[in-house]
């Protein structure tokens, strides 16, 4: 299964700082996690098609074969409930979206 989080970062939060937390402190922290296979976050970047940006800045996918023991025993743990207090001091209105690939 998939974690998918799609979001932009809230006023005031700068880009610099919101992408050294991600180097420093997101990626190591939640890579750590044993149930975690891959984390991996995007910058939108501009669209394919058509005028305008992109409507959200980030999307960030995480691999997590064994999602059932995630949300069980990691998603209200310590490790991750403080990485996602700090997350939503960065992120607006994220959207969080649990999916699989169609096969």
């Amino acid at each position: 299964m998939q974690l998918i989080i799609l979001y932009s970062l809230k006023d005031g939060v700068s880009r610099d700082d919101f992408h050294k937390w991600i180097r420093t402190t997101d990626y190591p922290t939640m890579r750590g996690l044993a149930r975690i296979e891959s984390f991996k976050t995007y910058e939108s970047k501009k669209l394919l098609m058509g005028e305008g940006s992109p409507s959200i800045a980030y999307v960030e996918v995480f691999n997590v074969p064994d999602l059932d023991g995630f949300m069980a025993e990691d998603l209200g743990g310590d490790t991750v409930q403080g990485i996602m207090g700090q997350f939503m001091g960065f992120a607006e209105a994220p959207e969080f979206i649990i999916s699989a690939e169609v096969v």
